[in-house]
């Protein structure tokens, strides 16, 4: 027997900036909405985005989620702190489960994003920590303008890590590329790149990391190293697996394939932000979401014209 007690016109498995911008959309046009999110956004561990319109000084990630949920609440959305274990399919619709309750809505919207690999050896407290003062950073494209004219390091190598160093390497002169394990997997034009670029690179693994006034020291196999900030260029793990238990179409990386609406290939089921391949920034996680939930009203409303 079903243990889900309505069904909802959408569900959004995901409570980041792209799930709650749906979320605050879906709302407003009248629709019956419940976000479940199990509190793992990587948008709460910013200490504060800068480059987020309307937000001259800045805002820390913990407190925009939080002023999102009051939006989306004022406008009838419900909020509940649950994680998704598994998504099935329904006559019409699709069902969640959560380790109390079943969920049952006629659409489905992903916004689960992906987590970041961190610096292999780094404690979790050294990293909560260095993460908060700025010394280890994620986004480039987010927080390249804080590093400008600072030693900064990334760890990696390959196509991935040179092209990341080459990003940063328009903000300052220091810029380093530590290899995570041993030598660097470069090929001679490669290499020419990086010296051409004046991006110097070492020898990893990084065998310890220690937090120093402002800055963040490495220890290598040649010694030991500081710098303003770190960013690791290790990749990142999509959560796009409860879409693909289901049948949804997912590239060869793990991202989510999506049509201009934001459709899956599966009927009724949208993704938005970080699990579809894109700009990995909050302003454009919250523009996937304006389309998506756009979308779920229009073809919700195909179905069943929605007049008040």
């Amino acid at each position: 027997m079903a243990r889900y007690e309505t069904r909802y016109d959408c569900l959004v498995v995901g409570g980041g900036p792209a799930g709650l911008s749906a979320a605050i959309y879906l709302g407003r046009f009248h629709l019956s909405v419940l976000v479940l999110d199990s509190g793992r956004s990587r948008a709460a561990l910013i200490p504060k985005t800068r480059n987020l319109p309307g937000f001259p000084e800045g805002i820390a990630g913990t407190k925009l989620l939080n002023r999102m949920r009051r939006q989306a609440e004022a406008y009838g959305a419900r909020i509940e702190d649950r994680e998704v274990l598994a998504i099935s399919s329904m006559p019409g619709g699709f069902t969640a489960e959560t380790a109390a309750a079943d969920f049952a809505a006629n659409t489905i919207l992903l916004a689960t994003g992906v987590t970041n690999r961190r610096p292999p050896g780094m404690s979790d407290d050294l990293h909560d920590n260095a993460l908060a003062r700025g010394a280890l950073r994620y986004c480039p494209v987010c927080d390249g303008f804080e590093i400008t004219d600072k030693a900064v390091a990334i760890i990696g190598t390959g196509e991935r890590g040179l092209n990341e160093a080459e990003f940063l390497r328009s903000y300052t002169s220091a810029v380093t590329l530590i290899a995570p394990d041993g030598a660097h997997d470069l090929d001679p034009a490669s290499k020419a790149r990086a010296a051409q670029s004046g991006i110097r690179l070492r020898r990893g693994p990084s065998l310890k990391f220690a937090l120093l006034n402002n800055e963040i020291e490495i220890t290598l196999p040649e010694g030991r190293v500081r710098f303003a900030s770190v960013y690791p260029a290790l990749g990142s793990e999509t959560h796009s697996h409860l879409a693909a238990a289901i049948g949804a179409v997912v590239s060869n990386e793990g991202f989510l394939e999506v049509d201009t609406h934001q459709r899956t290939s599966v009927p009724g089921f949208y993704a938005a932000g970080d699990v579809v391949l894109g700009l990995n920034q909050i302003s454009h996680a919250m523009g996937e979401a304006a389309v998506a939930a756009t979308a779920i009203r229009n073809d919700l409303s195909q179905k069943s014209p929605r007049w008040r």
